[in-house]
């Protein structure tokens, strides 16, 4: 696909090594990248998507974004999901095993997994609520960034979903992978913006089964004295 063809060479134009090589190092997992800036590589979907992707029907923007997922690039995951997030006024509840597809064969790291959830899953989920019963089975999903996915979808929408947030968060708490202990303990701290009183009481009834990990982002956002009283051994 040409397009396909054309964003990598203005990726490479963009590359900067010394980026790059901070970026491995900061992922504990292995990446795979080319090295380019997250604001230039979100600048380079948005020229894209304004000369070319909006004037796409839906199965040539699917087979575009699949062509960069594949890819492994987290430059070209960025992209990807920065065309179905400008596009998503157009997808449909029988789009979303597409998306859910995307989740389980490509998202393979927190930056790809955070970035879809927080710009596609998300929405699609409030805007179909009929779908939040799929976060329950992702939550018990062998794929850790699935599970992951269970929490974060739900950071968009966390005002109308608490007691999903809760819900899934007491799933969650004997995961082993702590990525997935801080993606649902990220869910509780949005949550506690919107819902202090409520966020506090849950993790206060739940600390003896959350890891440190989890509940300290939980409370992060709290007042000194809560977040002493939830610490407090």
């Amino acid at each position: 696909m040409k397009i396909y063809k054309d964003i990598i060479k203005d990726l490479q134009v963009e590359i900067d090594q010394d980026y790059k090589i901070g970026c491995i190092n900061f992922f504990k997992e292995k990446i795979t990248l080319h090295g380019v800036r997250t604001p230039i590589v979100r600048k380079i979907a948005r020229k894209y998507f304004k000369e070319k992707i909006r004037f796409f029907n839906k199965e040539e923007l699917f087979n575009l974004c699949e062509i960069l997922l594949k890819s492994d690039y987290n430059e070209e995951a960025t992209i990807a999901i920065q065309f179905l997030k400008l596009r998503l006024s157009d997808l449909r509840r029988n789009d979303f095993k597409k998306l859910e597809g995307y989740l389980k064969k490509y998202i393979n790291n927190w930056s790809k997994d955070d970035d879809f959830c927080t710009h596609v899953l998300g929405h699609m989920i409030g805007r179909y609520p009929e779908l939040r019963s799929e976060l329950f089975k992702w939550s018990r999903s062998s794929n850790m960034w699935v599970r992951r996915a269970s929490a974060v979808s739900l950071i968009s929408i966390i005002k109308s979903s608490l007691s999903e947030a809760f819900e899934i968060s007491k799933i969650l708490m004997s995961d082993k992978e702590d990525l997935v202990q801080k993606g649902y303990g990220w869910t509780l701290k949005v949550a506690s913006n919107y819902y202090q009183k409520e966020v506090f009481n849950f993790v206060m009834e739940n600390k003896e089964k959350m890891t440190r990990t989890a509940l300290r982002y939980a409370i992060e956002k709290m007042p000194k004295n809560l977040k002493i009283k939830a610490m407090k051994i």
